[in-house]
């Protein structure tokens, strides 16, 4: 079933007028709630030392009935779409709102902007061909240098379609096409081997990322990146000057300042940006961004989960705290308007606040003068994995490709290299922001609670002084 015309109020015996009046009754008495349904498709090929390891093909349906009264938050959900499945959810939620007497919060501002297609990107290529593709993109990488010891190639893709109905009459409906695209290469050289990789990816078809000049693109910078991390040395350890490359490093800021900025963290006063609006909480030059808005992009939204259009939300302006991001609930207790950041992993899921597209708009300084002024540094230019603890806000940070910093020149290559520090403590020591803003190649994934979902990172080129570094130099 790939036809756009898809009714999810039509399934089954539910029917829209149906689906309305039980809805009304389930929420009667409390301050805020949807239905949410969703229909979608996802497919995830891996191709792994020169053969189809892994294909998987999954298609799910179903919603998620939520009320909210005050703080509280009742929630149900069923693969079922029917109205018995319904029933049984409305009573569930029900309770919630016993005895409340709320104002039903009015419906989110209706909009007509839409940030991508309609297509399936299921659909085309056919199987035979992604697999063909596959098999092109491992021979290409494995004729780049005699080095190359592995090659893993990787396609997911997702169609997803979503209906949100509110008591209050509101109905809007949004289509999500997904697709990211993944090279790992392992070189050798005797006993050593190292790693890299490179992905890319956004809301469009299949054909619309993976052509031949962009997977021949991310072979060549995966390939780039294990034969610099061949030749790397063990990584210093201490305090360093760091100066972050433009566009994927962003996850960094992502992670270490991005979920203290969501609004439920900041409401229950567990960030350590609580209670500072309008303060210095980072340097000056330093404005960042939450963007929905951005046309394609893999963070990009046309509404978010609980049926409001996203935004382009200024969290920090120039060092200053101006915003936090919310979804409905916690903009209603905040006395705040939701910024449309309201996310969820699918039907089986409660929304809450998530970052879009976090980005920190470019600055004046040339990325090269930056280098220049940093005589005894580390230069990090892609990252791992990494953890962060949203109240006190410290870090950990592994770095996948970075060099050391040399008389204002790039050095050696080095690995091991991990960045610590405390997020709002680091943004008070940004000493240069650079001039060539960029956004990452459509890769991430951001977890909360237990929930995944789609997300964007971007920056320019940073110097942030006196960073702790952890290496693996003796």
């Amino acid at each position: 079933m790939t036809d756009t015309a898809i009714d999810l109020l039509a399934t089954g015996d539910l029917g829209e007028a149906t689906a309305r009046a039980m809805l009304f009754e389930a929420l009667t008495g409390a301050d805020d709630g949807e239905l949410f349904l969703e229909y979608r498709q996802s497919e995830s090929l891996v191709f792994d030392n020169g053969r189809l390891k892994a294909a998987n093909y999954d298609t799910s349906q179903g919603f998620g009935l939520r009320a909210v009264a005050g703080e509280a938050a009742g929630y149900a959900h069923s693969g079922e779409i029917s109205q018995a499945a319904l029933s049984r959810a409305a009573d569930a939620v029900r309770a919630v709102a016993s005895g409340h007497s709320g104002t039903y919060a009015a419906a989110p501002q209706r909009t007509n902007a839409k940030l991508y297609s309609d297509v399936n990107p299921l659909a085309q290529p056919d199987f035979a061909d992604k697999v063909a593709l596959m098999q092109t993109v491992d021979a290409y990488a494995r004729a780049r240098d005699p080095k190359v010891r592995q090659v893993s190639v990787s396609l997911a893709s997702s169609w997803q379609v979503v209906d949100i109905l509110r008591a209050d009459g509101h109905r809007v409906r949004d289509i999500r096409p997904l697709v990211r695209f993944n090279v790992s290469v392992v070189a050798g050289d005797g006993t050593r081997q190292e790693s890299g990789s490179y992905g890319f990816g956004g809301r469009d078809s299949v054909g619309a990322y993976v052509t031949e000049q962009s997977w021949k693109h991310a072979v060549d910078e995966a390939l780039r990146q294990a034969l610099v991390n061949l030749e790397a040395i063990p990584a210093p350890a201490g305090s360093f000057d760091v100066v972050l490359g433009n566009g994927w490093p962003g996850i960094l800021l992502h992670e270490a300042v991005g979920h203290g900025l969501e609004g439920d963290f900041n409401r229950k006063k567990t960030s350590a940006f609580a209670g500072l609006m309008g303060q210095r909480v980072a340097s000056k030059g330093v404005t960042i961004v939450d963007d929905g808005t951005i046309g394609g992009r893999r963070g990009s939204l046309s509404i978010d989960d609980e049926g409001t259009p996203t935004s382009r939300t200024v969290l920090i302006e120039d060092g200053i705290l101006t915003g936090y991001m919310q979804d409905r609930q916690n903009a209603r207790l905040m006395g705040a308007t939701s910024t449309g950041n309201g996310r969820r992993q699918s039907f089986a899921h409660i929304p809450m606040p998530r970052m879009t597209n976090t980005i920190m708009l470019a600055g004046d300084r040339d990325p090269g003068e930056i280098l220049e002024g940093v005589k005894d540094g580390i230069y990090a230019v892609s990252f791992g994995g990494g953890q962060v603890d949203i109240t006190s806000g410290k870090f950990v940070f592994s770095c996948t490709e970075a060099y050391r910093i040399e008389g204002g020149r790039i050095g050696a290559p080095i690995k091991g290299a991990m960045l610590i520090g405390n997020g709002p403590e680091a943004m008070t020591r940004i000493a240069a922001v650079g001039n060539d803003m960029a956004l990452d190649p459509g890769i991430g994934t951001c977890g909360k609670q237990g929930q995944g979902v789609p997300v964007g990172v971007g920056q320019p080129s940073l110097r942030i002084n006196k960073m702790t570094v952890g290496g693996t130099a003796v």
